[in-house]
């Protein structure tokens, strides 16, 4: 999350290319006149669009069915490609910011004032109906929420939100923390954050004053020289606590917003690469007048095209927000939460929604009106792209609609088949997860390298979405048919790269090996796919296997 001085990707430092350009997908837009109006998904001409309208909470717009939506994945994305982030929530208000101030006729002419100030694009449109790439699909119900996001017909995320997940899904979470122990050997430290499980803090995530070491010492100081038992410190929740590890800790805390992330306390500053350089320099230029005292700030990939008034009003609102933080702490006599990052559903909005999407359907109206709010005090232009979907009225759920549904059930096979007839086996184990390329029904029609090498390409961009759509982290050994040609090795390993440059979660990928072996890392920040839909067998204990008792 920290850059001194450099280049970052929301963030964190990259090297990794800019996601492909988009295509446009099926249309997509709220619909609330009478029958005669397209559905989602109608490749039909849609009438004049009306003049636009605030929705009103009463009224809210319907996302009609068809079939355009979607039978299909992105590649997690979020491979986290660009991101737009909005704003944070703080943990004492379960409202959205602005969702109370951005309401009647002020709200209508504070969002008409930002957009008009902006000039941002609206997004492509075509005959007065959103036309985009991807699409957000949320499903909820009283004990689960889920969010799908799709590229065009393909889901490529999907998320998994449970009442539960107060105390494991922590990820972004501000703490003010408790030293339990410090474990020199380990060069590192316990926190009691108010969990059931205490979090741990590395060596490397310590942020110390000089004058507050204990002890004197030559170069960087130990863990036990900086941190004693008892200790109180403010902490925010990198990795969520997974199986019997607790969650992991940094003292670098750092507040995302829309188009920057605040770095509170800290000199670092950084814009993302993935900006062109002209769009790096003007924003450079920007950032000199906006950035606060006494705190760092990254330009977000979302900040592309965003007028110095949006990225200081983005500013003024994350150095309030960290005020308050700052203000809790001090009133704070033991470990307390400080600041919680918002519902799930908030939160890849927050991350995802950009001018290619051209839809965010929501079955449940109350959050619905949440998401609205939201994105009507953030991203005023895209607030009509957010709908209601009402499934009493579309007749079938909203992942039977938008073919969601299906492809989950897919996603969690072991065996993924591609289209030439070859196939990839997903195995998990507790040091690694490993995937098996086969030819399978893929026979080629020159030569057994050309074979090989045409399956091994299919695999490469197959491998990436995997990751993605599973949310696969931690090391991956990935074992590609061999290959004779040198040229050819390359080649796929150059196609793997390119295809996980759309994730935006973090990959290291090294070269093919003689053995036609790969071995990469992704960042790991929460329990899979399979993780969040499933339990441990309690016949075999997640082995698959049963042992015979007669034999033994």
């Amino acid at each position: 999350m920290r850059a001194e001085g450099g280049d970052v990707e929301d963030g964190e430092p990259v090297a990794t290319s800019p996601a492909a350009p988009a295509r446009a997908g099926q249309p997509v837009g709220p619909l609330s006149g009478p029958p005669t109006r397209p559905r989602i998904g109608d490749t039909r001409p849609a009438p004049p669009p009306p003049a636009p309208a605030t929705p009103a909470r009463a009224r809210p717009a319907r996302a009609r069915g068809g079939n355009g939506g979607g039978n299909g994945g992105r590649a997690r994305t979020t491979g986290r490609s660009d991101s737009d982030e909005a704003p944070p929530i703080p943990v004492t208000d379960g409202a959205p910011p602005s969702a109370g101030a951005d309401t009647g006729q002020a709200g209508d002419a504070r969002t008409s004032k930002r957009a008009s100030r902006s000039g941002r694009s609206r997004g492509r449109e075509r005959r007065g109906k959103a036309v985009g790439r991807y699409s957000i699909c949320v499903h909820v119900r009283p004990e689960v929420t889920q969010i799908a996001l799709l590229e065009g017909r393909t889901l490529v995320e999907h998320y998994v939100s449970r009442a539960a997940d107060e105390t494991t899904q922590i990820d972004g979470n501000i703490y003010l923390g408790r030293v339990q122990n410090v474990l020199p050997g380990m060069e590192a430290a316990f926190i009691d954050i108010g969990t059931p499980k205490n979090a741990v803090l590395y060596r490397g995530d310590v942020r110390y004053d000089a004058d507050d070491v204990d002890a004197p010492t030559t170069g960087q100081p130990r863990i036990e020289e900086v941190l004693r038992a008892g200790q109180m410190i403010l902490c925010q929740v990198t990795k969520n606590p997974i199986g019997a590890k607790g969650a992991r800790l940094t003292q670098e805390v750092s507040l995302p917003g829309r188009f920057v992330v605040l770095v509170p306390d800290s000199a670092t500053y950084g814009i993302s690469k993935r900006l062109d350089d002209a769009e790096r320099k003007r924003l450079r230029r920007i950032v000199d007048s906006v950035r606060p005292d006494g705190h760092g700030m990254i330009v977000r990939t979302a900040a592309a095209g965003a007028s110095a008034d949006e990225l200081r009003d983005d500013v003024t609102r994350l150095v309030e927000l960290w005020d308050g933080i700052a203000s809790a702490r001090a009133a704070a006599t033991g470990p307390a939460l400080l600041y919680r990052e918002p519902a799930a559903a908030l939160r890849v909005i927050r991350e995802e929604l950009n001018a290619e999407y051209r839809s965010v359907a929501i079955d449940d109206e109350t959050l619905y009106h949440q998401v609205q709010d939201y994105v009507a005090a953030v991203n005023p232009e895209l607030a009509d792209r957010v709908e209601y979907y009402d499934t009493a009225e579309e007749g079938l759920p909203i992942f039977e609609r938008f073919h969601v549904h299906e492809q989950l059930h897919k996603a969690l096979a072991r065996k993924v088949y591609l289209p030439s007839g070859g196939s990839l086996v997903i195995d998990r184990t507790e040091a690694l997860t490993v995937i098996d390329v086969n030819t399978g029904k893929n026979v080629g029609k020159t030569n057994l390298e050309e074979t090989v090498y045409r399956n091994n390409l299919e695999a490469a961009e197959e491998v990436a979405r995997q990751l993605r759509l599973r949310d696969i982290g931690g090391i991956i050994v990935i074992d590609f048919i061999d290959m004779e040609i040198r040229e050819n090795r390359d080649k796929v390993g150059s196609a793997l790269r390119a295809a996980l440059a759309r994730d935006k979660t973090r990959t290291q990928v090294f070269d093919i090996s003689e053995l036609g072996l790969v071995e990469m890392t992704r960042k790991r920040v929460s329990e899979g796919l399979i993780e969040s839909l499933s339990t441990t067998c309690t016949v075999c204990d997640g082995r698959g296997i049963v042992i015979d008792p007669l034999v033994l």
